[in-house]
This record gives structure tokens, sequence and C-alpha cells, in this order.
């Protein structure tokens, strides 16, 4: 046997069938374990995957983070526009937020989903509208687009028909979201997240070994001295472009950028519901402090990790374009999203590709099921439970197992919608610039003042929601109204202003809209914000908030915010 072929052997097919089996055995006898402990199945185990310790939510909140968008997207990123995307990767401090701010008032407000919170904070016509547009973004973008650019991988990895691992890759994760729920998707972290690091650890460092001809240090080099040639000479192997002569300047727009990647930042790490769904478990009798502590450290931990996936995805696509570029190298890609499974293929020995590969396939199941348990927590506690309370434990998992079946669904019938788009990965940033201001602006004045009214909460997310979506529908036609050149000339400037300075204005206009809609609207009642804003927490509450935090917590959070500051200085 050749332990050096480049493509896949006989035992990495056979460790692959054998990782599945036992990753699925693992997964199902922890399942069972907690049914038994529990004494039956309930929502909150289901749907929130209750009493995991720090280390697991760290892991759990990364696991959920890392998908197919990583695995194709972020290393065809760093092939093909180099370290720009790094912005949106370097967020661990974001994550922090989250930790130290939202769940100390998310934990007083008692709630299991974001859309519950602002129907405490504003009103239930509020939430109704962010569960709607949460489980739109879902279904039209993560949900397909996991499984579409999953496809893509799995093609370049394994040489599957792009449909065979497209499909297989969504119903597989339908099957696992359905049977293990909360709990599952936990379990499957703590599984997959030590192989996935350990495995793109691998490519980085023998990708680097390969591109240096036996130097790990000299290919770093060759990496960056061929990053530096790139883009018109402008070079790819930096994080800011702040000449406007640059090519990627419209993409990566100086300082914008910065500001741009924070509120998509904020939006994502702060109030996406399939992201804090991990820190919102708690044990039955459990103090509010011990939960506020875990849920903390949940979120440090999972702050360290956040700083990897730019060395675990997007420098080896930097790397790929590399070693593609040079004479005599042996590597071939296709196209820049082939860039990762290729390098797997390529600098991995016969047997460890088996490995990492199941480590690679946990992850995108991993992130899928995410996606899926949100989308029916979201339902079944948002739409279902206040139309059915007396509805039984039993019958709200069975709500949700259902809802989960519907999503796949959908996601399965708009793959072929989406391949038709062109320009993916634009068409992406778009919406998240588009639909994260207006959630942004209730979540953060929310929090931070009770001057804003429940109304003003209301016309806020409606209004931005609408102005994103037209913005959206103008992108899709920009090229036919460009060419009508009256209806430019005034209103070119709505459809024609760079995604990410469009974001930072449309977030302005919400903040100042809301502060006259609260001008002219009656105020929320004393009772109604009590615990969920900085000026109505009870002392009691404010002495839960402190006592679940240390100077070791502190400590620890300065190093994911010095590790993020030591990037961008180094990369700048």
């Amino acid at each position: 046997m050749n332990w050096n072929s480049h493509q896949f052997v006989w035992l990495d097919w056979a460790i692959i069938a054998a990782g599945i089996v036992l990753v699925a055995w693992a997964v199902w006898r922890e399942v069972q374990k907690d049914k038994r402990l529990q004494g039956s199945e309930t929502s909150g185990g289901y749907f929130l995957g209750k009493g995991e310790p720090w280390y697991v939510l760290g892991a759990a909140i990364f696991a959920a983070n890392i998908g197919s968008e990583h695995l194709v997207g972020l290393a065809g990123a760093g092939a093909k526009t180099g370290l720009g995307m790094a912005h949106w990767e370097m967020q661990g401090w974001m994550i922090l937020v989250l930790g130290w701010l939202f769940v100390p008032f998310y934990q007083h407000a008692g709630v299991f989903t974001m859309p519950e919170f602002l129907n405490r904070r504003y009103t239930r016509k509020t939430s109704s509208w962010l569960s709607i547009i949460t489980l739109i973004s879902y279904i039209l973008t993560k949900v397909s687009v996991t499984a579409f650019t999953g496809g893509i991988f799995m093609e370049s990895l394994l040489g599957l028909p792009f449909w065979y691992g497209a499909i297989g890759l969504i119903v597989l994760t339908g099957i696992f979201t359905v049977f293990g729920g909360m709990k599952g998707v936990m379990t499957l972290s703590k599984i997959q997240t030590p192989i996935l690091i350990i495995g793109s650890f691998l490519v980085l460092f023998l990708g680097l070994y390969t591109l240096g001809d036996g130097s790990i240090g000299g290919g770093w080099n060759a990496m960056l001295e061929h990053a530096r040639g790139l883009n018109e000479g402008y070079g790819t192997n930096h994080l800011m472009h702040l000449d406007k002569a640059d090519p990627l300047y419209g993409q990566f727009p100086g300082f914008w950028v910065i500001a741009g990647s924070a509120i998509i930042g904020f939006w994502y790490w702060c109030t996406d519901q399939h992201i804090v769904q991990r820190v919102l478990g708690q044990q039955e009798g459990e103090k509010a402090a011990d939960v506020m502590r875990r849920a903390r450290r949940g979120t440090i931990a999972a702050g360290y990790l956040k700083v990897l996936p730019v060395f675990m995805f997007l420098i080896p696509g930097m790397i790929a374009a590399a070693l593609a570029a040079k004479s005599g190298s042996g590597f071939e890609m296709g196209s820049t999203d082939e860039a990762f499974g290729s390098m797997v293929k390529f600098v991995l020995p016969a047997g460890v590709k088996g490995i990492v590969t199941i480590g690679f396939i946990s992850a995108l199941v991993a992130s899928l099921a995410a996606f899926f348990n949100s989308c029916a927590t979201l339902y079944t506690v948002d739409f279902y439970k206040p139309k059915h309370p007396d509805a039984s434990e039993a019958r709200l998992v069975w709500i949700g197992r259902a809802a989960t079946w519907t999503v796949v669904l959908l996601g399965l019938v708009w793959i072929p919608v989406m391949m038709g788009l062109g320009g993916l990965y634009e068409y992406l940033q778009d919406v998240q610039s588009l639909l994260a201001p207006s959630i942004v602006a209730v979540f953060a004045l929310g929090i931070f003042t009770k001057r804003i009214t429940p109304k003003a909460g209301e016309v806020g997310i409606i209004t931005g929601f609408i102005i994103g979506m037209v913005r959206l529908i103008c992108n899709i036609f920009k090229a036919d109204l460009n060419n009508m050149t009256a209806l430019n000339d005034v209103f070119g400037w709505f459809w024609n202003t760079n995604w990410l300075v469009f974001e930072i204005y449309l977030l302005a206009f919400i903040i100042v809209l809301m502060a006259v809609v609260s001008i002219f609207t009656r105020p929320a009642d004393e009772e109604k914000l009590k615990g969920i804003t900085f000026l109505t927490q009870s002392e009691e509450q404010k002495k839960e908030t402190r006592s679940s935090w240390s100077t070791v917590d502190i400590i620890a959070s300065l190093g994911v915010v010095i590790l993020c500051i030591a990037f961008y200085c180094y990369f700048w």
C-alpha cells in the first residue's frame, strides 16, 4: 500500500466506515443515558441540552460555527483573496460580549429563545418578526448553503457526485437531529472538535512543510511571498486594504470593514438562536449564578477556539494557491472552492486521511444539526407552545421533530434555486449585512436603555427588515436598474453603496428611528422590564451576576482580546 498516496485508499474508507459507526454509537449511548437520568424525554433536554460543563459549551459553540462554509468557503477565500476574510473570523472578543453582557440578562429573563426575550422587552409582534426573519434566513441561507457547500466539499474530498454528498449530508443530519436533539449535538461536538482541530493543523503544517521543501518556516515565507504578488501587486497577505485603487477595496473597504464585520459578529454571536441556544440550558434547581458562570466560561473557551479557523482553513487555502502556482509541486485544484479538500488528499498520509475525514463529516453534521435544532426550537417554543400551553413534553418534542423534517425538505428544495443564483458568497454577505442591523439595534438598545419603547422596537425590526429586503431585490436586478439612467441618478446610491458601508448607515438609521418613535409612544411598564435592562435589575440580580465571575475569568478574557489584537498587529 502506498502510504503517501494523494488519493483515498481502502484503509481510509475502512476507517471512515468504522468511525461513523462508532460516533453514531457514542451519540446514541449518551442520549439514552440522558433519557434515563431525566426519567423521560423533555422539551428542555431536546432543545437546550441541559447541564453541560463549560468546556463542552465552549466546544459546542465552536462546533456550531464550523461548517462547510469554512471547509469550502473560508479556505476558498484564502486561496482567492488571502487574509481579507479573517476580519469575520477574528471575532473571539465578540463571543465574550455574549458571556459577559448578554447571558445575565437572558438568564434573568428566563427565556429559551431570542424571540422570547424580545417579547419580554418589546411586544409579541416584535418577537414574531424575529422568529420569521430567523427561520427564513436559516432555510434560505444557512441550511441550504451548508448543504450546498457540503456537497462541493464531499465531491472534492471523497469524489462523490455533488448531489449524493449534498442530499446525503442533509438527510443524515435530519435523522441525527430528530433522534439526538441538542444532547446529541453537544455529544457530537465533544467528539469532533479535537479531531477537527488536530486534523486541520496537520493539513496546515504538512502543507507548509511541502511548500517549503521540507521546511515549515520556509513554507510560511513562500506562502506570504506568493500572496504579496497577487491582487495586481497590492497583495493578499494583509488584512487592511486602505487604497481605493486596490482591486479588493470594494470587498474590504478600509476601516469600514472592521465596523461592518463587528455588526455582523454582534448579531451572530450575541443574538442568533443557534449560537445563544448553547448557553441557555440549566439543571433543575441550579442557582442562576452557577448557570451564568458556566455559560461565561464556555464563551471564554469558545473565544480562544475562535482564533483557530484562520489557521485551520483560511491559511491552508493560501498554501493551496501557492502550491498550485509552484512549478513541479504536483498539486492541482480545479477551483478555489476545492482548495481544502484537495489539500487533505495531497498532504495527509493514508489512514490519517480517513481519521481526519471523520472529524470533518462530524463537523458538517454538528453545524447543520445546530441549525435544524434551532429552527425546531423557534417554531415549537415561539409559535406552537403559546397556542397550546397544555401540550405535554412528549408532544412538544414530537412537534420539534416534525419542524426539523420540514426544514430538511425546504432546504433540499432550495438548493437547486441557489445553484442558479451565481455569486453565492457575495449574495450571502449581502443577506447577513441586511439582516444584522435591525436585530443588533433592538437587542442593544433594549438592554442598554429602558427609554426605548415597545412600539419603537417593533417599528425598528420591521422597518430594518423591509429596507434590507428591498436592497436585496435591488441587488439582484442591479444591472438592469443601473441601465435606467433617470432612476439610477436619483436612487442609485441605494443599491450601489458598498455593502458594508450600507450596513453601517442602516444601523445608524434604525437607531435614530427607534429613538424618535420612543419620543411619541408609550414606554413599557417598569414591572415588565424588571431584570432585563441595566437600569431595572434588582439588587439581588446584580449580586448574582457579580458572584458569577472571578479574577480568573477576567484574566482569561483578556487573553482572548490580546490574541485578537496581536493577530491584527502581525497581519495589518
